[in-house]
């Protein structure tokens, strides 16, 4: 299939059609079941394991078993993942995983989740979003870069390379489908315990392996391109800094990562249209709207120098099992829960 394409459409547009089409996936799945990494937090940190966190186990655990049977299958090979072929930053995990779960809280969502909500008419999300793609591009390439690149310097993997846990830990390649298993049973029993509907569980499957189709896609045509292609799958800060950029430069180039994002909003806005859930909604006022800029500006840095978002690093990188993603996802854990006691549930305390 993918020799007939590359006969008929130009490798650029070809990988951007691949993202465009995974970034649907993504968007329609994550619409339908609801997935959030900040929800889910928020949840854990309250003592419950209710439908968010069964949800955002299910998808991770779902990326997890197709990721690694893809690579048991021979379509895949983690090693020459963008996100592990370069050097990781231990330094820039634990600090950006911390502003990025602190501003997911504040803003109300995630990047991924913020783009699937404005999709939908949430102008909150809109507004928002636009922040976080800025300053996410000012630390990639603007006056907020050399703080980023200090602050990541500070601790790096060796070798120039990331660290792959299972190989670290001397672990069997097939323990990581393994763990995706367990995970899913965990996940089955608690949307048991909470009694959520099988179409909500089948969406929030379809978003991990959403991620496992991106690598999965990238890695084939990275075999069979004539020019260099980026291994690589959903993640939502670099190609956040690069669509805006897609817009202000004068040759814009297409990749997988300028099809993603309005993939993901095309196929959110699809299954909202089919839900008849469109709907403009805005800020509540001035405090919430501090809140969410504030929020857009954490992430957006954090994301820069953790390497990922709470998908990019908490998902995709965690797929494939890459050591500072995963320092960086529990960070996010713990800066969201931080962040949560200390102005949420703060906030609920304080008398009227």
């Amino acid at each position: 299939m993918f020799e007939f394409l590359l006969d008929h459409l130009p490798e650029p547009q070809l990988a951007a059609l691949l993202g465009l089409l995974t970034g649907a996936v993504f968007g329609f799945s994550a619409q339908r079941s609801a997935f959030c990494l900040r929800a889910a937090t928020v949840e854990f940190a309250r003592g419950a394991l209710g439908p968010k966190v069964a949800v955002w186990l299910l998808t991770f655990s779902t990326a997890l078993i197709w990721v690694q049977g893809a690579q048991l299958l021979g379509l895949f090979r983690a090693e020459e993942a963008r996100m592990m072929a370069v050097a990781g930053s231990w330094s820039g995990a634990v600090i950006g995983g911390l502003m990025f779960g602190a501003g997911m809280v504040l803003a109300r969502g995630c990047s991924g989740r913020l783009l699937v909500l404005a999709a939908t008419g949430n102008l909150r999300s809109v507004i928002s979003g636009l922040i976080f793609a800025v300053v996410a591009q000012m630390a990639l390439h603007g006056w907020l870069a050399p703080a980023r690149q200090w602050l990541a310097g500070l601790w790096v993997t060796p070798g120039g390379r990331n660290v792959d846990l299972l190989a670290a830990l001397a672990l069997p390649q097939e323990t990581g489908l393994a763990l995706g298993l367990a995970c899913a049973a965990l996940a089955l029993g608690l949307a048991r315990q909470n009694r959520i509907g099988a179409a909500r569980l089948i969406f929030a499957s379809g978003v991990g392996f959403a991620v496992a189709l991106g690598w999965v896609l990238t890695f084939t045509l990275s075999q069979q391109a004539f020019d260099p292609v980026s291994v690589t799958s959903a993640t939502f800060s670099g190609p956040s800094a690069n669509m805006l950029m897609f817009f202000l430069t004068e040759n814009p180039v297409l990749d997988f990562d300028i099809g993603l994002v309005p993939g993901v909003f095309l196929g959110a806005l699809i299954s909202a249209a089919l839900k008849g859930e469109l709907a403009f909604q805005g800020f509540d006022g001035e405090s919430q709207m501090r809140r969410s800029m504030a929020g857009a500006v954490l992430m957006g840095f954090g994301a820069m120098l953790a390497g990922g978002c709470a998908i990019g690093a908490g998902v995709t990188g965690g797929s494939i099992f890459v050591a500072t993603a995963w320092l960086a996802l529990l960070c996010m854990w713990i800066g969201a829960a931080i962040t949560d006691a200390l102005v949420d549930q703060a906030g609920q305390r304080a008398p009227a």
